[in-house]
């Protein structure tokens, strides 16, 4: 019995003196177990009085309850929203059965109203706290009301109160606030001493980081960002505080073992020798013994050990597989080959965040813990600004107001995306002859960006346009189509500075074709373009020679063109040539830029057939169909009243989160399944596709199998709607001979 009381009195100092977690939670259990301490007291003390029974069952009561209520909340990690029930339930239930049973204003009770005043004062906070104050002392002025002008009313339930009473509640609740305020003092002491030795740590963990990092100049930063994106992984995987903390270290110090490899090696820019890429991957080894000195924390050596194992046991040093690979090592995996992507190299920038996201998806139970590939696609869609990467310390491109040129085309700015939301561009242009000035390039690239190296334009999909300069020089590469308009109208833009010009471009894209028009102070040159198709980007890049181009300002307008603003110049390219269905088919030249006729579902089996392909420009995984489920008052896809339940992509990637609907992903690669680029490559050629849709109430499950790759996809609609459609839509690809087919041998089509 003494061995089991010693065993939870462990467990609860454990928890109280644990700095991770928040310290009003364990102030809550530190006032909890005082609370506890004295209501066993006030207990004895109504057995001593001889309190009617109803009075000592119903304190007994709320003991148990109260007891039980704090085992719960600890045991399930609840406790933040314990502590606000339990504020309710002690000012509004627990203190006034205390006033009505034990002797009301003539007894202990005013003292023991105390204890609803500390417990708010130290365990709740922010607004909360205010609130429950204030409904404290109104509820107790209402108690000493009631206990004063009606006080049968108290003695009908209890008899009257004596001083016993008053002394022994003014000895317990001393008792109580002196335990609580001195565990609190001891708290808070070990509290600051606990952040000293943390900060400590932290600082050397950081130097001794910064040393390392310090070898390479290309990979400097590494640690600290690999530590943050491990700590969201770890947080978004559901994690708790002490064990993000855990991951954090452990990747901040994951790469240690390269201070025992040669400097002339880490920075070596050529191919390493066999021997040398040996020597390379011998630092998790090295680290591994380097941090396992450090007994406290052994899960550092463990990050450093087991950061270079991979999903499918091909890694190293031991080669583990799956969940074989502790946990920690699985998400500093994730964390740090994300970094090695998105960072700068003697080799090459960073790679564009789609091609990092495609080799997520490609690596998914082979190089990634699945989970972990899941949340880190994840955590790159929310990244819409690309924030999470190595921060460029300096470079023209970074100069966003300003550019000088030399050489033609030697120098680019920052690539300008157009969208039918014109955008406007005003600047200073200072020309060295009258043969130099500027210029702009309109072009696609997965990274925003020029290039002229071949392997660059293939890896990053560029593909130009057109360039035009200034002076009414064009050339046409790309694009099908150029047409020139000039206007003598310079809209009163004059010179500011002696030896400057002022010029605007305002440029626009409405589906395959943009409008540019370039002012100065006598003339607007109008141009026309005839992009390839609807599919590719279109950005916009400032570039000349022999000049300079300063005060660059960009605008973008909120409002969009109407299709009538570009006159079309050339046909728009179609990809549907194959049959009509029982629904037209359609083309999807950009993420869900369109969608085929909702589909209603009846209870049961409905089967769509069709074919599809991806157009000539995809060129990611994810670039190829997808289902929707969804709700409308008209039936079409983001129509009126639209609620979304599930989007499920050919792909396999799992369903989004949706709060209307619950969704549940399976994906398998079957023999059929070669790889993704093989994938892709049958994407393009064309397949005939077979989308198996059961309605049984709320629960929709649909199954489908495309070159090789199965999904099923169970979704459960909660908001209680009964008309759900089904429709296909995607990211570049295209649905054409569309045949549905209900259980009940017919089916209802609802128009856009």
């Amino acid at each position: 019995m003494f061995k089991y009381y010693r065993k939870i009195r462990e467990r609860i100092k454990d928890y109280v003196y644990d700095p991770s977690i928040n310290i009003k939670d364990r102030s809550f259990v530190i006032f909890s177990i005082a609370a506890l301490a004295a209501l066993f007291g006030g207990i004895c003390g109504g057995i001593i009085m001889h309190e009617p029974l109803f009075s000592s069952l119903a304190t007994v009561a709320g003991t148990v309850f109260f007891a039980g209520f704090v085992w719960f909340s600890v045991h399930f990690k609840c406790v933040s929203k314990a502590k606000i029930v339990l504020s309710v339930i002690l000012v509004l239930v627990f203190l006034p059965a205390m006033f009505f049973t034990n002797g009301g204003v003539e007894g202990g009770t005013p003292v023991w109203l105390i204890l609803g005043a500390i417990y708010i004062a130290l365990i709740l906070e922010g607004r909360t706290k205010y609130l429950m104050i204030v409904l404290n002392i109104l509820i107790t002025a209402v108690f000493f009301q009631v206990g004063y002008k009606y006080p049968d009313t108290v003695t009908a339930f209890t008899r009257e109160g004596n001083f016993f009473d008053t002394y022994s509640g003014l000895l317990i609740v001393g008792a109580v606030i002196y335990a609580i305020f001195s565990y609190q003092n001891n708290l808070f002491l070990k509290e600051e001493e606990y952040r000293n030795l943390h900060r400590l740590f932290d600082q050397t963990a950081t130097a001794l980081v910064n040393a390392i990092d310090a070898k390479d100049r290309y990979t400097h930063g590494h640690s600290a960002r690999v530590a943050e994106y491990s700590r969201k992984l770890a947080e978004m995987g559901g994690m708790s505080r002490s064990e993000c903390e855990n991951v954090y270290y452990a990747a901040l110090l994951h790469d240690v073992g390269k201070i025992g490899i040669s400097e002339s090696i880490i920075t070596k820019d050529g191919k390493l020798t066999s021997e040398e890429y040996a020597t390379i991957k011998s630092h998790p080894v090295i680290g591994s013994q380097i941090l396992d000195s450090i007994s406290e924390y052994p899960f550092l050596s463990i990050g450093a050990k087991y950061h270079h194992e991979r999903y499918d046991g091909k890694g190293y040093p031991d080669g583990l597989k799956g969940e074989e690979i502790p946990e920690i090592a699985r998400i500093i995996a994730a964390a740090d080959t994300y970094d090695a992507m998105t960072s700068r190299r003697s080799y090459r920038d960073p790679i564009p965040q789609q091609k990092v996201r495609e080799e997520f998806i490609k690596c998914s139970g082979t190089q990634f813990d699945p989970k972990y590939a899941k949340i880190m696609l994840h955590l790159i869609d929310l990244d819409t600004s690309y924030d999470m990467k190595e921060k460029a310390e300096s470079s023209e491109l970074s100069v966003k107001n300003s550019i000088v040129c030399k050489k033609y085309r030697g120098t680019f700015s920052e690539g300008i995306l157009l969208t039918p939301q014109s955008v406007k561009i005003r600047m200073k242009v200072h020309p060295e002859d009258k043969n130099s000035g500027p210029a702009v390039v309109l072009f696609d690239s997965l990274d925003e960006r020029v290039h002229t190296n071949e392997k660059e334009m293939r890896d990053l999909n560029y593909f130009e346009y057109a360039e035009i300069r200034f002076d009414g020089r064009s050339v046409l590469t790309g694009a099908r189509k150029m047409q020139n308009e000039k206007t003598e109208d310079g809209h009163g833009i004059i010179p500011e500075e002696k030896g400057a010009e002022v010029s605007s471009i305002s440029a626009v894209r409405f589906r395959d074709h943009v409008r540019i028009d370039i002012t100065d102070s006598d003339s607007t040159d109008r141009w026309i373009i005839a992009l390839p198709d609807s599919s590719r980007y279109a950005y916009l890049v400032l570039t000349g020679e022999n000049c300079r181009i300063t005060d660059i300002v960009t605008e973008r307008s909120d409002d969009e063109i109407g299709d009538d603003f570009i006159p079309r110049i050339a046909d728009e390219i179609s990809y549907i040539d194959g049959p009509e269905g029982d629904i037209p088919s359609v083309q999807i030249d950009g993420y869900r830029m369109s969608a085929t006729e909702g589909i209603y579902l009846n209870e049961g089996v409905t089967e769509i057939t069709f074919h599809t392909k991806s157009l000539p420009t995809a060129r990611l995984i994810w670039h190829c169909p997808f289902m929707v489920l969804y709700y409308s008052s008209d039936g079409s896809v983001f129509g009126h009243d639209y609620r979304e339940y599930a989007l499920v992509r050919f792909d396999g990637e799992e369903a989004e989160v949706y709060e209307l609907a619950d969704n549940c992903t399976d994906a398998e690669k079957k023999d059929a399944f070669e790889n993704w680029d093989s994938w892709i490559k049958q994407n393009r050629e064309g397949y005939d596709c077979v989308l198996k849709i059961t309605r049984e109430g709320s629960r929709i499950t649909a199954e489908t199998e495309n070159n090789g790759v199965w999904i099923r996809n169970v979704t459960e609609v909660k908001d209680g709607s009964d008309v759900i459609y089904a429709a296909l839509t995607g990211d570049q690809c295209v649905f054409t001979n569309i045949r549905i087919t209900m259980n009940q041998l017919s089916f209802k089509k609802y128009a856009l």
